[in-house]
């Protein structure tokens, strides 16, 4: 089959594909895409998602004839590197013709003009587009469904209003309910329109959790009712394979481990006013939190050794952490070191820190930067979860991550883990190093982030995909 080809930033550049050669579970999750017309397909990371649904797609477009235009939505690295390199990777895929919808707004107008098989647009500009693209795609790819787990966001009300034109969806992610099953309300109801857990928000928390944490009439959070757990797995596992990476791939042993920090007296009293008070007054000026949101940040910052005053000046408030990452660096012994952070001034800190003690650093920021700490040659390299994500691969530079400041979000904490635990890295063990301020909000975090961990692991758990079968 001879197609057409578009300029290189478009289609194809001159690279050497390399044949595909499926695993089983590749090929089970590829036939899985091609008979089922709404997909679940929750992959671990580092399994190979893109591949095995580009594989599905192209059978679905050139030998079934099921489909014929394809849309995927990405997040924008993922969009704009990933899907376009995976397509490239693959000698099978030689004749698919894509068009990547990303940048400037003529840019993507030209982008969807094309004529291809498949486009490509980050899912923040999901909403521009269906306002000003005409919807003509059979098929829809949502890479990371997790990110439509917001039923108010605009992205999903805008995604619901074409959904019924497409004929099959597919949904990929390793993260379904990073925040609890709640997330799974909006994620399926993207891919069935509330087949199965319902149209709608207030009679899918009717049938399957009760309130938890309330203030009169308002609810701020819920728990599942018993059983509800079964119930919601039972209701999504006719569309729904889940697959890990320990069961799949030979994976280096995961270590996590904790790196214990003490405030001395001052600042333990600065952290308590803090909690006690919703209020502190430090030197450069006052810190007030106006809710538990807001508080929640505060202590999150102090635990980690510095606050935003209200005015916006940076207030220190101890160097526990910045000395036991020292300490860390120091026993790595020259060997590479992720190190993860959460607020600028985590940042601005640390690089000060390094800089005094002439030890060699990078921000992982850019292309350039990321090929020099997978070639080795970054000693401590500094990045932050929300870059950290989706589609980034830092196996080849070291083994080792280390969490300056945590955050609440499973699916951003798996994702920065995964860039380093996952198929392709050297070395037999990867070590997750957290530094936790004693008696903070640290120590609530890593148990949230635990609690959620054991609440996602059931529902893959729940929907694995059984290979016997």
């Amino acid at each position: 089959m001879t197609r057409a080809r578009f300029p290189t930033s478009f289609l194809r550049s001159e690279v050497t594909a390399v044949e595909f050669k499926p695993h089983d579970y590749q090929q089970y999750a590829i036939e899985y895409i091609e008979t089922h017309e709404i997909a679940a397909i929750l992959l671990d990371m580092g399994l190979g998602k893109t591949a095995i649904t580009l594989t599905a797609l192209y059978d679905l477009l050139f030998d079934y004839f099921e489909i014929t235009r394809v849309l995927v939505i990405a997040p924008l690295r993922v969009a704009r590197n990933t899907w376009p390199q995976e397509i490239e990777k693959w000698d099978h895929l030689k004749d698919v013709r894509y068009s990547v919808a990303v940048g400037t707004e003529k840019e993507r107008l030209e982008a969807f003009r094309r004529d291809a098989d498949i486009y490509i647009i980050n899912r923040e500009n999901v909403q521009w587009m269906v306002e000003n693209v005409p919807f003509e795609f059979d098929a829809i790819v949502v890479d990371e469904l997790s990110s439509f787990k917001n039923w108010n966001s605009k992205r999903f009300k805008s995604l619901m209003k074409v959904r019924p034109r497409a004929k099959r969806v597919i949904g990929l992610t390793g993260t379904p309910s990073g925040n609890g099953l709640m997330d799974l309300f909006a994620e399926f109801k993207v891919l069935d329109m509330g087949q199965r857990l319902g149209r709608f928000i207030t009679k899918y928390r009717q049938d399957y959790f009760r309130p938890d944490r309330m203030n009169g009439q308002v609810v701020y959070s819920y728990k599942p009712l018993p059983g509800a757990e079964k119930r919601i797995y039972d209701k999504i596992s006719d569309i729904t394979i889940s697959m890990k990476a320990a069961d799949h791939l030979k994976m280096p042993e995961l270590i996590n481990s904790e790196y214990r920090v003490y405030m001395d007296e001052p600042e333990r009293a600065i952290y308590d006013e803090m909690c006690e008070d919703l209020a502190a007054q430090l030197d450069k000026g006052e810190v007030t939190a106006a809710n538990a949101g807001v508080l929640s940040g505060k202590l999150c910052q102090m635990a980690n050794g510095a606050v935003y005053t209200d005015d916006g000046d940076v207030e220190y408030i101890h160097d526990q952490k910045l000395d036991a990452l020292e300490d860390i660096i120091e026993s790595m012994n020259g060997k590479p070191l992720l190190v993860a952070y959460w607020y600028q001034h985590d940042l601005d800190r640390i690089e000060d820190r390094l800089r005094m003690r002439k030890i060699g650093f990078a921000r992982l920021d850019s292309n350039a930067s990321i090929a020099k700490w997978n070639r080795g040659e970054i000693p401590v390299a500094l990045i932050h979860p929300a870059s950290a994500g989706h589609g980034l691969n830092l196996q080849s530079g070291g083994s080792t991550l280390c969490w300056f400041g945590l955050t609440w979000s499973l699916e951003l904490y798996q994702q920065t883990v995964a860039r380093l635990y996952r198929q392709g890295q050297a070395s037999k063990t990867v070590v997750i190093q957290h530094i936790i301020t004693d008696g903070t909000i640290d120590e609530r975090i890593m148990k949230a982030l635990q609690y959620k961990d054991r609440t996602q692991s059931a529902l893959i758990d729940a929907v694995r995909a059984n290979l016997r079968k």
